[in-house]
């Protein structure tokens, strides 16, 4: 059903998505009847047509997280004063777009790390509008991937952990995924949504289906947690040899193999507060504008062999 919806009818990825969800939620309410689970049901259809026409948030509502098998293989707490660069390193420095990326803009305190975006007359690589960007000094195939942190609160640059290949937007490296994609575990551009303790995920590539030409990309959806501007929330991707599986607070909220297959190479998982396009710059007053990105510990696990 999703397949002839997407690739047929030609539905966005999370319109198709969300058709399949209302028909399984409709099906449940029927098997089993009860009371409860009849209005749970119909809770989650009222959400999905929400997200369908509108492009609202849902309530994650999938499995929960169960990492049996898995082992911890990286943790980074960030209770120092430096960054740990036996993991991280500075990614991206100098200028990005129309904004620059700069180690100055990361500090530590309180055991959590925070990166700011601000407009900076001194900044490291001359005048402008700063944020940051670290990478994972090792890279990693398949696993499962989670980040504690507090969302900056400001509009215009947003927070974001996400996984990139060293080619994913090159069809012939891409090969639709399997060669290598970018993986947004979550991005947060709810600001000025109309529910703006929301996050989006995404899968990016190139060469799906034989396509030459461009970036193929899959929006999953925006899905819904808990007061992410003010309080710490998860953020999850469970990478397998099969599908990402997405996850809030340890609850799914999405799961695809979108494009050719999933990513069959390492990759290196990433911590970004983004700095917004140009045309965002006038929006914002360059004497008061802060913003932080307040991150609290990176775990990474895979299982053996």
């Amino acid at each position: 059903m999703f397949d002839w919806l997407y690739k047929t009818v030609g539905l966005a990825y999370r319109e198709a998505w969300a058709i399949v969800e209302i028909f399984e939620h409709t099906k449940e309410m029927w098997t089993g009847f009860s009371i409860k689970g009849f209005f749970a049901g119909l809770m989650a259809i009222f959400e999905l047509f929400g997200m369908l026409f509108f492009g609202l948030p849902t309530t994650p509502r999938g499995e929960e997280l169960n990492l049996d098998g898995y082992s911890l293989v990286m943790y980074d707490e960030f209770e120092g004063d430096t960054l740990n660069t036996d993991l991280w390193f500075h990614r991206g420095e100098g200028s990005q777009g129309q904004g620059k990326y700069s180690s100055e803009q990361v500090s530590f305190k309180d055991g959590n790390m925070i990166i700011s975006g601000e407009y900076r007359e001194d900044g490291k690589f001359g005048e402008g509008w700063y944020g940051a960007e670290i990478g994972t000094v090792n890279k990693y195939k398949h696993g499962y991937f989670e980040i504690r942190c507090i969302c900056n609160k400001d509009p215009y640059f947003w927070s974001a952990f996400w996984i990139q290949a060293d080619h994913p937007y090159e069809a012939e490296y891409s090969k639709g995924g399997v060669g290598g994609a970018e993986i947004d575990i979550f991005e947060s551009m709810s600001h000025n949504s109309t529910d703006p303790n929301s996050v989006t995920s995404t899968v990016h590539c190139a060469g799906v289906d034989g396509e030459t030409e461009g970036i193929q990309s899959a929006n999953l959806g925006t899905f819904k947690a808990n007061n992410i501007y003010e309080e710490y929330n998860t953020y999850g991707l469970e990478w397998t040899e099969d599908e990402y599986i997405f996850y809030i607070n340890g609850v799914e909220t999405a799961r695809t193999s979108f494009g050719n297959g999933v990513s069959q190479v390492e990759e290196r998982p990433i911590i970004s507060l983004v700095v917004p396009s140009s045309d965002k710059f006038d929006l914002m007053d360059k004497e008061t504008y802060n913003t932080q990105f307040t991150i609290d510990y990176v775990k990474i696990y895979q299982k053996e062999g």
